[in-house]
């Protein structure tokens, strides 16, 4: 198993946007149509994964893995102020506090944004993630703690020369 906490702001992935290209300041035209291309709608979300790629190479440092993976991801982000009283109970819990993060972000956006950071470092693919536990809970701070197991424990293709 290998086990590691990302520190920071989770960004999410979901939706994508068409946006022309452009040279020199104009949009390039080509057969009458502007070209386009496809890019995240969350300019955050680049960052997010550059910071979850280096966590998962200070803690493995081996072989992508290539089989069937586990992937348990829990997300925690710290409660509003409201959720707490006021003066002397600026640290109470209101009993109408809600016990868990119902808000948005939504749990499978900021997983896809885990998975596809994970590529290539982990496993090979996020094809493979073939078990999922995604959990979204309050904390002191934002943080995601991942947890990746092989289901079968390949961490290359078996030689098929020995068949």
């Amino acid at each position: 198993m290998i086990e590691f906490t990302v520190h920071g702001q989770p960004a999410t992935q979901g939706s994508k946007k068409t946006v022309p290209i452009y040279k020199n300041g104009k949009p390039i035209i080509k057969d009458g149509r502007v070209l386009t291309k496809t890019v995240e709608d969350n300019p955050k979300l680049s960052q997010w994964r550059q910071q979850v790629a280096e966590a998962a190479l200070a803690a493995y440092d081996g072989e992508p893995l290539v089989g069937p993976i586990r992937l348990v991801l829990l997300f925690h982000r710290p409660r509003p102020k409201g959720h707490y009283g006021t003066g002397k109970n600026i640290h109470v819990l209101k009993p109408s506090a809600p016990a868990f993060p119902i808000t948005t972000p939504d749990t499978i956006k900021l997983a896809r944004a885990v998975e596809d950071a994970l590529k290539g470092i982990v496993y090979r693919d996020d094809s493979q993630v073939v078990d999922h536990e995604l959990k979204k809970r309050y904390g002191p701070s934002h943080r995601v703690v991942v947890s990746v197991t092989s289901l079968d424990g390949l961490t290359r293709e078996p030689d098929s020369s020995n068949s």
